[in-house]
């Protein structure tokens, strides 16, 4: 889902982590908690206490996934685009060191700037 020179090609939509946490569950680390969820056509992304996990479901039949794990500690800088009157979307773009900008753009419905706040946290 996500590509990471080209930003993201599908809008994420909130989903809830009752539907979504027990894909990611096995990779948490003890203490680690889910905070937000969000679900493209098949691809999700999970927002932790830790990291962002970006979830790329592969095959017909969808069991194969590619998890990406991208931690807070490794952001060097981040910026959020709110939804407007004719553009619906919204869009949080984060710098990671040694890997460059990843972009995330979400339905007008996604509370941006909440998610740019809990980003503040733990990355400042």
């Amino acid at each position: 889902m996500i590509d990471f020179s080209n930003g993201s090609v599908f809008k994420l939509n909130v989903a809830d982590p009752q539907d979504i946490g027990p894909a990611v569950a096995p990779l948490l680390i003890h203490g680690e908690q889910i905070v937000a969820c969000f679900k493209a056509v098949r691809d999700f992304v999970v927002f932790t206490d830790k990291r962002l996990i970006a979830v790329n479901v592969q095959g017909m039949t969808g069991k194969k996934r590619d998890f990406t794990s991208l931690p807070y500690s490794k952001v060097q800088a981040f910026s959020i685009e709110t939804a407007g009157t004719f553009d619906l979307d919204a869009e949080l773009d984060l710098w990671f060191s040694g890997l460059g900008k990843v972009r995330l753009e979400f339905k007008g419905d996604a509370d941006i700037r909440r998610l740019g706040q809990m980003i503040a946290t733990y990355v400042l």
